[in-house]
């Protein structure tokens, strides 16, 4: 027997206060003359009349109109209310026939509720928002939304003319979550929740669980499908599992979708997710990129933010196009061999009413103090990463990505403003933790725990940190105390090579460990190298006018940049438009300046990307040991007085090693003398000062003789030719 009938509780349903409407309404077992019986119980405010159609019976019976807002009961026996429908005439005439939306048993279990409440509850994106569903032969979409203090929920779209009263949520207590079944909606309907939070203020939120919304500025969740999409990348995902994708090459596109290519046709000049694929994967195989990093894909309010302030955690951008379109394109690079990855970004969300920010008239997802709830140079909310929902609803949202869309890696975005309690805080404007501290422990339990579970549950993918401190083992185990990222960003390599690089040449020879200072902890973390989207924004111009010099030089100098840089021990990242030296600063509003590449010296530059590319792909001393010292070796760091450095990178096996001398002033150095690892022959298989990509031609073709005369506490030794502003890389034959 469930809730019996009560004036104060048709009341509080009629005014949408009612935390329960299940409580009253559909079925209700009763007792009458020791028979039983069912009171079946409806809130229909558009209707004229009601009445019960008993299926099994094939009868129509009257409902009594109890409440003149439209709230109707029949008493009917037990059988009839096994499979009945609701037979209603509205005020304008119309006779329509449904299923009772409160005669479904829920989703939601008690142990999806007990582990959600736990923090645990990895697969929670299966069971709360909008997923189709099928009861007892009725098809219709099942509504889950957690918001605890709210007073009341309803489901609003398009199916209730954006009137919630016939379509009140219940609330499973004491978890939280609200769910309703609601028959006959499908796929693509529009929908809110309506939140009515304490003192009666209503607002109409997105679906935090949605998976895809309208094209923004509208903001409705839609009714979306992820797990109709036919896959073919099978065999991409069973070697992903089976490899170490940290000893293999890395060479990564950073790009932001809207900017990377432009349609005269497409909305707003965006193009399609699917014709995006084809070009892509296309121009990434040219130039020997083997991923793809994509700015932020989820659905986002303002384009101007890139992506990087996110409403709709599960839903990717309808920017782009629908959520098959993004599968197509995922899949499609599968097929070609080229990995995604997206940046994801649980460091802070924005103010929008419609978000996530005070959802059910709480601080819910946030902090409630602003000193930990509220960024101060980006204006957006801080998550609440010490409750288990908050943290279960991110967790389980970097799987989400990996799961249903077959995503390859998730590069987190700002983790040093996650790590830090006082991050870009004045004193008194923060709380140190339980310690006193200022390590933030709730959000690298988060970090931990997504590490640990993607990782788990996806054998073969990539987790990247942009953290730029010296916090310790970012990308080390956390069964030994790291964070468990696969890479870090190695922000310092970036800013102190991009400033070297900035110096005339001239004075190069006072600024020498800025060049070679990486090279002191580059092995204490598992770091990628980026020049990323950060370094052509905001006012510092593209990559190219950064370098110092006149034209020629600059080209030189970017060329002897990306060298240096694709020699380096660790993975490579580089942004779109700086692999054929874009002028123009980024913009995300235009596309990237394609133009440039009838002239030889920007093609040039796309020439020497490829060639690198091809370098890191076939060479294993540029690839399988980033991470050990015992994959780099110093010839001589020492020659500032040159500007020249020189070094050996070594693969796993000891005939794999490459010989590479770096020249950072305009000057020829014609018979350098350079220590050797041992006599031979050694061929020139790379020269950044070729002609093909637009230099002098300096260089040793096709190689040089080392001989056994002992130099740079090397046994042999050979005279090299060293370009100006230029890289060469010698293998032994």
């Amino acid at each position: 027997m469930r809730t019996q009938l009560s004036l104060q509780g048709i009341s509080r349903l009629v005014e949408g206060t009612l935390a329960n409407p299940a409580h009253l309404l559909g079925p209700h077992r009763l007792e009458i003359d020791n028979r039983s019986a069912v009171s079946v119980r409806a809130f229909l405010p558009e209707s004229q009349q009601v009445w019960l159609v008993d299926k099994p019976g094939d009868c129509l019976r009257p409902m009594r109109k109890i409440h003149p807002a439209g709230f109707y009961e029949t008493i009917c026996p037990e059988a009839s209310a096994a499979d009945y429908r609701l037979r209603i005439a509205t005020k304008n005439g119309d006779i329509i026939e449904m299923h009772d939306p409160y005669n479904v048993e829920p989703m939601l279990t008690e142990f999806d509720l007990f582990l959600f409440g736990q923090g645990r509850n990895w697969q929670i994106y299966d069971k709360l928002g909008a997923h189709e569903r099928v009861v007892d032969g009725v098809h219709g979409v099942n509504f889950a939304v957690w918001a605890p203090n709210a007073e009341s929920i309803q489901v609003v779209g398009d199916f209730n003319h954006w009137d919630g009263q016939q379509h009140q949520m219940w609330k499973h207590i004491p978890a939280g979550v609200w769910e309703l079944f609601v028959p006959e909606v499908a796929a693509g309907e529009k929908y809110k929740f309506r939140v009515r939070m304490q003192g009666g203020r209503c607002v109409d939120k997105a679906d935090p669980y949605g998976f895809y919304a309208e094209l923004p500025p509208r903001t409705a969740s839609i009714v979306t499908n992820v797990d109709q999409y036919s896959w073919q990348d099978d065999a991409w995902i069973e070697q992903r599992a089976n490899r170490d994708p940290l000893s293999g090459p890395i060479n990564i596109y950073e790009l932001h979708l809207g900017s990377w290519r432009r349609d005269s046709k497409g909305h707003h000049g965006w193009m399609n997710y699917r014709r995006i694929a084809h070009e892509l994967v296309a121009y990434c195989k040219e130039l020997g990129f083997n991923y793809v990093e994509l700015m932020p894909i989820s659905e986002h309010p303002f384009t101007g933010s890139w992506g990087y302030q996110t409403v709709g955690y599960f839903g990717v951008t309808s920017r782009y196009g629908t959520a098959e379109d993004f599968m197509y394109f995922v899949d499609h690079c599968h097929q070609n061999g080229i990995g995604v990855i997206l940046d994801w970004v649980p460091a802070h969300f924005p103010k929008d009413e419609y978000g996530l920010r005070q959802f059910d008239g709480s601080a819910l997802y946030e902090h409630s103090d602003p000193r930990q709830g509220e960024h101060p140079d980006w204006g957006t909310m801080i998550f609440n990463y010490g409750r288990n929902e908050v943290r279960n609803f991110l967790v389980s949202n970097a799987l989400f990505w990996l799961d249903k869309y077959h995503i390859d890696g998730l590069r987190v975005d700002a983790v040093a403003s996650m790590l830090y309690l006082d991050y870009s805080r004045e004193d008194g404007d923060w709380i140190p933790n339980a310690y006193g501290g200022r390590e933030n422990l709730d959000a690298i339990h988060m970090l931990r725990e997504f590490n640990e579970q993607a990782h788990g549950q996806y054998p073969g993918i990539l987790t990247l940190a942009e953290e730029s401190t010296a916090w310790p083992g970012v990308s080390r185990p956390t069964s030994t105390g790291g964070l468990g990222f696969s890479l870090k960003w190695n922000m310092g390599w970036m800013n102190d090579t991009l400033r070297y690089m900035r110096h005339e040449p001239i004075h190069r020879q006072y600024h020498h460990d800025e060049l070679t200072f990486s090279l002191i902890y580059a092995f204490t973390e598992n770091f990628a190298l980026p020049l990323s989207h950060d370094e052509v924004v905001h006012g510092k111009g593209a990559l190219i006018s950064q370098m110092s010099g006149d034209l020629w030089q600059k080209f030189a100098n970017l060329r002897l940049l990306y060298s240096y840089m694709w020699t380096h021990p660790g993975k490579k990242l580089l942004f779109m438009g700086s692999e054929f030296a874009q002028w123009h600063e980024w913009d995300y509003d235009s596309e990237i300046q394609w133009d440039l590449l009838q002239w030889d010296t920007h093609s040039g530059i796309q020439k020497l990307i490829g060639d690198l590319n091809r370098l890191v792909l076939n060479e294993p001393a540029l690839h399988e040991v980033d991470f050990a010292s015992k994959g780099f070796e110093w010839i001589d760091c020492m020659n500032r007085h040159d500007s020249v450095i020189s070094y050996i990178r070594r693969g796993s096996e000891p005939s794999d090693f490459l010989v590479i001398a770096s020249n950072f002033t305009p000057v020829p150095r014609m018979g350098y003398d350079l220590g050797m690892p041992a006599e031979g022959f050694y061929r020139e298989i790379f020269n950044s000062d070729s002609s093909y990509y637009g230099g002098s031609n300096v260089g040793n073709f096709p190689g040089c003789q080392a001989i056994a005369k002992p130099h740079h506490g090397r046994p042999a030794s050979t005279k090299v030719n060293l370009p100006p502003l230029a890289t060469v890389v010698l293998k032994p034959e």
